[in-house]
Parts: structure tokens; C-alpha cells; sequence
């Protein structure tokens, strides 16, 4: 394919090289992007490994309160401790969950936060602190629109 590219640049035999070059090039984007998304399934048990070093990560984050020192987990944060780009975990991710990695980790504080709301008796801000969060009503904000629920409707719940 490229031999063929590079005679057609060489010889720019009329009119239509142009649009020759530009098919070659758009085949060889096409290849390289089903090469790509290819290693997404045949590669899933490696996949899956690395699912697991990432939700042990997200675990030990909030189980650790680093929460508290350092805010809510990134996407870059969780690319950089996985040796991942983030464009590459993302990917990755959505092949095997249907989620981006933003949607992960908010699916993962979502867990954390109904985990404490039900069995321990911190308040609402104590917990949104815990988990990252600089401001409560964030929490309550980020919280209410995942669930269609406040925290404190969702602790009662359990009352």
C-alpha cells in the first residue's frame, strides 16, 4: 500500500491522484482503526485484569480516605497508576462495560457513597468530604442526579 502511495506521488499522473492518494490514505486509516478496536476483543482476558487492578485501585483510594488529601479520582490519576493512556482505558472500558472511564469512576462513588449512607452514621457532608468532594452540595448535586434521590432521602430509605 504505501509502495502504491509513494508511485502515485512520484508520477502524478493526472487529475484523479489526488483522489487516489486521499482513498489509499483513508484505507490505511481504516485498517489501522480495525486493528485498534480488534485488540478490544481479543484481548479481553488481559482486559479484565486490568478492570480488576482498577476497581483494587478505586478501593483502596476511598478505603484509604485519599479522598480527603487529594479530591475525587481522575481519569488521568487512574491512567497514570495503570500505565494506560487515557484515551486507550476509556476505550477500553466502553468495549467492556458500555462506560467512559469518567462514568466508571462516577458509578464507583455512587457505590462508595450509598455503602456509607446505609451503614455508617457520618453526615452527609462528613461523607461527601470523605469521598473528594469540596462541597457538600456538590455531593447532594451529583448525588440527587444519578440516583433521582438526596443522600438524606436515601439514608432514610433505610430508617
Amino acid at each position: 500500500m504505501f509502495d502504491a502511495m509513494a508511485i502515485e506521488l512520484a508520477t502524478n499522473t493526472g487529475s484523479f491522484s489526488q483522489d487516489v492518494l486521499v482513498t489509499q490514505i483513508e484505507l490505511l486509516l481504516n485498517y489501522s482503526n480495525r486493528f485498534y478496536n480488534r485488540q478490544f476483543l481479543t484481548r479481553k482476558a488481559v482486559n479484565n485484569d486490568i478492570v480488576t487492578s482498577l476497581d483494587v485501585f478505586l478501593d483502596e483510594y476511598f478505603d484509604q480516605n485519599r479522598g480527603l488529601k487529594e479530591g475525587l479520582p481522575t481519569v488521568q490519576l487512574l491512567s497514570k497508576s495503570l500505565g494506560l493512556s487515557t484515551r486507550y482505558l476509556s476505550d477500553m472500558l466502553r468495549s467492556l462495560s458500555g462506560q467512559n472511564t469518567q462514568q466508571y469512576i462516577q458509578q464507583v462513588i455512587i457505590e462508595k457513597a450509598k455503602e456509607k449512607l446505609s451503614a455508617t452514621k457520618f453526615s452527609v457532608s462528613e461523607i461527601a468530604y470523605e469521598l473528594g468532594f469540596e462541597h457538600p452540595q456538590s455531593f447532594n448535586k451529583f448525588f440527587k442526579s444519578k440516583t433521582a434521590v438526596s443522600p438524606l432521602a436515601f439514608r432514610h430509605s433505610f430508617d
